[in-house]
């Protein structure tokens, strides 16, 4: 059991079958490219979290080996599989081609984590649980109560806070923390979205998808994590990933306004 979050949290179990006999089937994917400092760490406390669910890694045919660690854990612990990217292709194409995959296999729940360390499999639990009370999706947000990132400085922080401030104020959505990777769909919401029609390649990625299942009808839900920074790899943050956020919604945002107005014209 954890504490990690001010609350204790346990290890997740699917729920009973359903009336009709089918199980609740949930799938972790986990981007990567040059992770191997940290994959082998990240899949066994994934598999601690949530022994029943299992888990997709998919590779933007990494460097370092990232991959056949991957393979090696899950021939050790079963239930995870490595889809092989054929060259990078970035977090969008990822989770697209990770969705695809779940979708086909009829897994109910979807799961986006970073392979970095920075999000805490030990917040898994929570993210199911918000599910369960009904969200669509449920995003683990550094920005509301009970929430923390303890190794930012102060401008980092603000920097952060106000871009996704931005970010809903221009879109008109509610949650507070829409650049958030950690994050738990029901795969309905991702049909209704029409996620496999999405275009953004970096961090923006997450905002079109947020997006969607608001338009579609989704329910969204918070809930607070521990964010932390990566201690070993190289970060996959740049300026153009960032330039692209910022003219996606500023785009989008005009986008939805214009639709508004029509109407009245």
């Amino acid at each position: 059991m954890s504490t990690a979050l001010g609350v204790m949290t346990r290890p997740w179990s699917a729920p009973e079958p359903e009336a009709n006999g089918a199980l609740v089937r949930v799938l972790v994917v986990v981007p990567t490219y040059c992770e191997a400092d940290n994959i082998v760490t990240l899949l066994n406390r994934v598999r601690a979290a949530i022994p029943a669910a299992d888990i997709l890694v998919v590779d933007d045919s990494s460097e370092d080996g990232t991959a056949a660690l991957a393979g090696s854990v899950g021939e050790e612990l079963g239930q995870i599989r490595v889809l092989h990217h054929g060259a990078k292709q970035g977090l969008g194409a990822a989770y697209r081609s990770g969705f695809a995959y779940g979708i086909a296999r009829d897994y109910d729940v979807l799961i986006e984590m970073d392979a970095d360390l920075s999000h805490d499999p030990a917040a898994l639990p929570l993210l199911l649980e918000a599910l369960d009370r009904g969200a669509d999706l449920a995003i683990g947000s550094r920005y509301v109560h009970g929430a923390d990132i303890p190794a930012w400085t102060a401008r980092r922080r603000a920097l952060s806070k106000y871009g996704n401030r931005y970010a809903s104020r221009m879109l008109t959505l509610a949650p507070s923390d829409l650049t958030s990777g950690y994050r738990a769909f029901r795969s309905s919401a991702l049909i209704d979205a029409d996620y496999a029609t999405s275009r953004a390649t970096g961090y923006a990625f997450q905002i079109e998808l947020a997006r969607r299942v608001a338009k579609a009808g989704g329910s969204i839900s918070e809930v607070p994590i521990v964010f932390h920074d990566r201690n070993t790899g190289t970060s996959k943050m740049s300026t153009r990933i960032t330039v692209e956020a910022l003219a996606l919604v500023t785009w989008w945002g005009i986008q939805d306004r214009w639709r508004r107005l029509r109407p009245s014209r």
